[in-house]
C-alpha cells in the first residue's frame, strides 16, 4: 500500500505529489534524469510529475515535450563547457505558460510557482517563458554562464 503526503500550496490550494520531489532528488543528487516536467492534475488540485527524460535526452527533446497550449514547470540539467575549459552543470527551473493556454491554467501555475519552487532545493538558474524563443538553447547557453 503507498501512501501519498500531500503539502497543500497556502496561495492557490494545489497540493504537491511526493513523487515531484523524489524525481527532483534523483536528478539533482543521483543525476538519473535530464528533465522533468510537472503539470497540475485535471481537476488542478495537485501537482505530479508528468514526464521524465534520462540523461541522453537531448534539450530539443526536452523543449518538445512542452505543450503548445498548457502550462509546464520543468526542470533541466544543463550540462557545460566553460570558456576556461571546465565541465559545469547548472540545474535550470522553468515556468513554462505559454501564451495560447487557458487563463485559469495561467493564474494558477502563477499563483502556485513560488510555493513549489521553494520546496526544489539547489535551483541554480530560474526563467519565465512564454514561447520557445525565451527557452531557446542560446538562451540557456548565456543563462549558464
Amino acid at each position: 500500500m503507498t501512501f501519498l503526503c500531500l503539502q497543500a500550496n497556502a496561495a492557490s490550494g494545489v497540493a504537491v505529489n511526493d513523487e515531484c520531489m523524489l524525481k527532483f532528488g534523483e536528478l539533482q543528487s543521483k543525476r538519473l534524469h535530464r528533465f522533468i516536467t510537472f503539470k497540475m492534475d485535471d481537476k488542478f488540485k495537485e501537482i505530479i510529475v508528468d514526464q521524465v527524460g534520462d540523461r541522453t535526452t537531448s534539450y530539443e527533446d526536452f523543449t518538445n515535450t512542452l505543450p503548445e497550449n498548457d502550462c509546464r514547470y520543468a526542470i533541466y540539467d544543463f550540462d557545460f563547457v566553460t570558456a576556461e575549459d571546465v565541465q559545469k552543470s547548472r540545474i535550470f527551473y522553468i515556468l513554462w505558460s505559454p501564451s495560447s493556454a487557458k487563463v485559469k491554467s495561467k493564474m494558477l501555475y502563477a499563483s502556485s510557482n513560488q510555493k513549489f519552487k521553494s520546496g526544489l532545493n539547489g535551483i541554480q538558474v530560474e526563467l519565465q517563458a512564454t514561447d520557445a524563443s525565451e527557452i531557446s538553447l542560446d538562451e540557456i547557453k548565456d543563462r549558464a554562464r
